[in-house]
C-alpha cells in the first residue's frame, strides 16, 4: 500500500435509503473505517454519518475495493445485518478483471487464509493453520490480456478474492498487495462489490441491491 492516503473526493453516493438501512457505493481508494491516526480519519463511515448521524457499522470492503455497502439505522438493524453476515446467509457477488486467460469457464477455490504475520495486513494460504475461505467464480469475458468474471465468496475472509485468484495465477488488475509487473500496472484495484442480496431487518422481505462496474 501506497504511503500516502488521497481518498476521492466524491460526493455520496446512496443507492437506497429507509428506517433500518442506507446502502451506498463505496468508491475505490476510500476506507471503510478509520485508520490509526488523523491523516487516515477520512472514510465512508464518517462520511455516511456526516448525512445519517445515527449510521452504524455492519461489514466493510477493502481500501480499494468498490461498490455496494450497507449501514444500518438502528441498532436493531445493525444487529440483524451482522448476525445474517456472521451466518452467511446474504449472497455477495463481485466484479473483477485479473490477469491473463483464466481457464475452464468456472470454478471453486477452496484455500483456507490467515495473516502473513510478517508481511500484514498481506494474508496468504495455510493449510495448517489458515481459516476455511471458499469462493466460487464464473467467467464473462475474455478481453485482450485479461478476464473479465464473476466472483461469488461463499465465506468473508479478509482479502479472500485477491489471495484465491493470486492462487490461480491470475491475479486481480491493478492489486497494490498482490499484483507485479504489468499486472500491477492499473490506476485502481479491479475489484468491485456489484451487488448484495440480504433480508430486511423489518420483516425479513429478500432485497437486492446492485451497481455496476466503473471499469
Amino acid at each position: 500500500m501506497s504511503e500516502t492516503y488521497d481518498p476521492p473526493q466524491t460526493p455520496l453516493d446512496v443507492l437506497h435509503e429507509d428506517a433500518q438501512l442506507i446502502v451506498v457505493n463505496k468508491p475505490s481508494g476510500l476506507l471503510s473505517v478509520p485508520g490509526r491516526g488523523e491523516h487516515l480519519a477520512d472514510c465512508l463511515l464518517t462520511r455516511v454519518q456526516a448525512a445519517f448521524p445515527q449510521a452504524l457499522l455492519v461489514h466493510r470492503l477493502d481500501r480499494d475495493t468498490s461498490g455496494v455497502m450497507v449501514f444500518a439505522h438502528t441498532a436493531h438493524a445493525q444487529r440483524h445485518l451482522g448476525l445474517q453476515f456472521e451466518k452467511r446467509q446474504t449472497r455477495k457477488t463481485y466484479v473483477a478483471r485479473v490477469w491473463g486467460h483464466l481457464l475452464p469457464k468456472s470454478g471453486t477455490v477452496e484455500l483456507p487464509l490467515i495473516v502473513d504475520w510478517p508481511n500484514r495486513p498481506l494474508q496468504k494460504v495455510c493449510h495448517d493453520t489458515g481459516k476455511p475461505a471458499v469462493t466460487d467464480w464464473r467467467v464473462i469475458k475474455h478481453d485482450g490480456d485479461s478476464t473479465r468474471m464473476r466472483l461469488f465468496p461463499k465465506t468473508g475472509r479478509s482479502h479472500q478474492l485477491r489471495v484465491h485468484m493470486l492462487a490461480l495465477g491470475h491475479p486481480i488488475l491493478g492489486d497494490p498487495f498482490y499484483a507485479k509487473g504489468a499486472a500491477g500496472d492499473y490506476p485502481r484495484l479491479m475489484l468491485h462489490s456489484e451487488e448484495l442480496r440480504l433480508k430486511h431487518p423489518d420483516g425479513g422481505v429478500s432485497m437486492k441491491f446492485r451497481v455496476a462496474a466503473d471499469f
